[in-house]
């Protein structure tokens, strides 16, 4: 079952036009968006520790030689 929507070719080219048109910031309302609002989450005060971590463990691998067990 096809759902696209058909649309002239005219119509498809006002669409992109009007895509290619820069936000109005004058009529815009950022403060009514709620996730403007809301503070992010802690998942970047965690990545640093993530890869510090990652960090060490293959520092560990490379200095011991558990990587290289070809020989």
């Amino acid at each position: 079952m096809d759902t696209k929507e058909s649309k002239t070719r005219e119509e498809e080219i006002e669409h992109v036009m009007n895509e290619r048109l820069p936000e109005d910031y004058e009529t815009s309302q950022p403060q009514r968006q709620p996730e403007a609002k809301k503070s992010p989450n802690g998942l970047h005060k965690v990545l640093p520790l993530v890869i510090i971590v990652m960090g060490i463990i293959v520092a560990g691998i490379i200095i011991l030689g558990l990587g290289n067990s070809g020989g």
